[in-house]
């Protein structure tokens, strides 16, 4: 499933990672605009999944998860034969997030199904976080062949990726859920879970600064060669490959932390050293080269660090009869806030000087060190309403 997923995620990024050097100049874009159609891929995904999450209480999610995968990668392709500017390329890459919502929840769902009783948090950690291996790659085949022949061939090249997981859904075997009854779209158990909601939320603010950042990470590292200059092989591919795969032990490694000192300690601790990384780098724009990689190496530790402490505690939290209405909210508030990170930045980025700005720059990071200041709150507030539940209960 993990190596399915690398495929599926192939495309994930073929946007954001020739936004600035390639898309926006050929179009002549704004900042807020290529966000905007950034974002198109959050805001399709968002549509999408709660339908198709919390159809795998009723079906097995390896059929979803077989038919999202098609429908991502043909979106990825049809985008480098018919994209021609900025309303065109939107809705072409929605299209591409409709399909990945049956890709990414829906494989959770089909791996859970498939593991044996007890605690699963290493296996969906495991999961979650093989996500930034494949954005990784992602944004590396992307750049790389867009630079070589043109922007529309890393998109051919990249949708051919979910093939990879169409592969795996043939090679895992069946799985029937038990019947379910009632409303497909019933999600009012799912907000009566608080405890389950405070993780959803977090996510949603972890969502919004990873989406935020990984759209604009290679505009960002653009301007720094163009201002600061820096060594010939610290370039954008490379900065944006690695910040990408580091994702994946912190990732790993911020879980075994939630495990050892509990998770929303370990989370609330992540956000907060995120969001102050943030502002630091938005000070120093304009510092040296290697200073600002190393920061941006270090964010890449802090962002993702809560995600499988997040999804994993989520998983645990939810109610085995709406575990996939549980899901299917967890990603619709995670790139419902993602679709708002993409955009947010871009506009912010605008409103300061744009991407040729360092006080365009220092606006973004501010926005999204804001972002991620959220998760904490809405940990805290589902403790608090969890336990004054309790109290009210005895």
């Amino acid at each position: 499933m993990c190596i399915g997923q690398l495929g599926n995620l192939l495309p994930h990024v073929t946007l954001s990672a020739n936004l600035a050097q390639h898309l926006m100049p050929a179009w002549g874009l704004s900042a807020a605009e290529g966000g905007l159609m950034a974002s198109g891929y959050a805001f399709g995904y968002m549509l999408a999944v709660p339908v198709l999450t919390t159809l795998t209480d009723r079906l097995d999610a390896r059929i979803v998860l077989l038919c999202g995968s098609v429908v991502s990668g043909m979106a990825t392709m049809a985008f480098g034969i018919f994209a021609q500017g900025f309303w065109s390329g939107t809705i072409i890459w929605s299209l591409a997030g409709l399909g990945f919502a049956g890709a990414y929840m829906p494989g959770l769902k089909a791996l859970t199904d498939r593991l044996p009783a007890g605690d699963t948090s290493r296996a969906v950690t495991l999961y979650t976080s093989s996500f930034s291996v494949g954005v990784g790659l992602s944004f590396l085949v992307a750049q790389v062949l867009a630079d070589r022949w043109g922007w529309r061939t890393a998109f051919y090249v990249t949708g051919v990726g979910p093939i990879a997981m169409v592969i795996a859904c043939l090679l895992i075997g069946g799985h029937r859920p038990v019947p379910r009854t009632g409303r497909l779209l019933n999600f009012a158990p799912v907000f009566a879970n608080r405890e389950a909601l405070g993780y959803i939320l977090g996510y949603g603010a972890h969502c919004f600064e990873l989406y935020g950042i990984r759209t604009w990470l290679v505009g960002f590292w653009t301007f720094v060669v163009a201002h600061q200059g820096g060594p010939s092989w610290m370039t954008p591919v490379l900065m944006s490959f690695c910040f990408a795969v580091i994702s994946m032990p912190a990732s790993i490694l911020g879980n075994e932390a939630a495990l050892k000192f509990g998770r929303h300690r370990a989370i609330t601790v992540v956000m907060v050293a995120s969001a102050c990384v943030a502002l630091v780098i938005g000070l120093n724009a304009t510092a040296p080269a290697w200073v600002l990689a190393l920061l941006l190496l270090m964010y890449g530790l802090t962002v993702p660090a809560d995600s499988g402490a997040l999804t994993a505690g989520m998983s645990a939290a939810a109610v085995s009869e709406h575990r996939g209405a549980t899901l299917a909210l967890h990603s619709t508030v995670g790139f419902g806030l993602s679709a708002l990170g993409a955009w947010g930045t871009g506009v912010a980025l605008d409103m300061a000087g744009g991407p040729q700005s360092a006080g365009g720059w220092l606006l973004v990071f501010i926005v999204l060190a804001a972002g991620i200041a959220l998760g904490p709150l809405a940990l805290l507030w589902a403790r608090r309403a969890g336990a004054e539940g309790v109290a009210r209960r005895t």
